[in-house]
């Protein structure tokens, strides 16, 4: 499939995460992805601990029980980068598993 065939998206924080899970999705959609991996190891642990902690809480009110994995939001990218959402416009999309 080549849904993205000669554009370019440019992906912001895709060393990891969703933001690779999005970059990969929209390479193997036909997009030439710029990447961006920018990021920084210090305070890195407590960060990680933060939201490990917020990250429990989250998922408890999420209607899902769960938090979104770059396999939940790479197709939401790709079909907004594509000619399938040609229709929408200035449209508020929430991607938040139920969530409210």
């Amino acid at each position: 499939m080549n849904k993205l065939k000669n554009k370019v998206a440019v992906v912001i924080g895709a060393s990891k995460g969703i933001g690779a899970g999005i970059a990969k999705s929209l390479a193997a959609e036909g997009a030439a992805v710029v990447m961006n991996y920018a990021s920084s190891k210090e305070g890195a642990d407590r960060v990680v601990a933060e939201i490990t902690d917020f990250q429990k809480q989250l998922e408890a009110q999420t209607p899902l029980g769960r938090i979104a994995q770059p396999d939940d939001i790479a197709p939401i990218a790709v079909f907004l980068a594509s000619g399938d959402s040609g229709w929408l416009t200035g449209e508020t999309l929430l991607a938040s598993g139920g969530l409210r």
